[in-house]
């Protein structure tokens, strides 16, 4: 008798845990957002003119999974949390890599692939996401920053052609994972900009070298 109860007390307790458990709110990007004149712009109206492989973007350890991450700027900035009931639909990595992709075979004359496709390219382009975090300045204002490093790689001779680091930064419109994931979209999506305004100009320099 003594164990049945103990095994009904139990139970009672597992099925209150689970109509209490707070649901995850799941996140990605969004849809592709139209281009607009300030897109256009940025990239100067350019065509990228060779074949391109977009490799997967690469990220240290503690950003590699589908966390949304947040620091405390007025706390300990060194120090990285997690919300617990918000993720992301895949790594930020992953996210940004495949909206990267999707961008550039949109002004891409000659292709864009992954590694997985097993083709050959003119160039590599090599992607390091170094952060990719909301920033709370106070308890009630952050901010989005994202850091990404982009290698340019001739892919027959493995020579590294250019390199350039990009620094986004954007205001949360509120101070949870809502305003979080909302932030750091539009910072990617800055960021996107201004990474194929460079690939389009680098390689335009190239082949301009190249037929000289």
């Amino acid at each position: 008798m003594k164990n049945f109860l103990v095994l009904a007390i139990l139970t009672l307790a597992g099925c209150a845990a689970a109509r209490t458990q707070t649901p995850v709110a799941v996140y990605d990007f969004g849809q592709q957002r139209l281009v607009t004149v300030s897109d256009s712009e940025s990239t100067g109206n350019g065509r990228l003119k060779a074949s391109l492989l977009v490799a997967d973007a690469t990220a240290p350890t503690w950003l590699d999974s589908s966390a949304i991450h947040y620091r405390l700027a007025y706390h300990d900035l060194a120090q990285s949390y997690a919300y617990a009931s918000n993720r992301w639909a895949a790594s930020p990595a992953v996210l940004l890599t495949q909206r990267i992709r999707s961008r550039i075979a949109g002004i891409s004359d000659e292709g864009v692939v992954s590694a997985a496709d097993g083709a050959r390219t003119d160039y590599t382009l090599r992607l390091e996401l170094e952060e990719f975090t909301q920033v709370f300045d106070t308890i009630d204002r952050s901010r989005a920053i994202i850091k990404l490093r982009a290698s340019l790689i001739e892919t027959g001779s493995r020579s590294l052609l250019a390199q350039r680091s990009f620094d986004i930064e954007r205001t949360a419109p509120t101070a949870n994972a809502a305003g979080a994931v909302r932030a750091l979209t539009e910072a990617g999506d800055k960021l996107i900009g201004n990474l194929i305004a460079w690939l389009t100009e680098e390689l335009a320099e190239e082949k301009k070298e190249a037929g000289s």
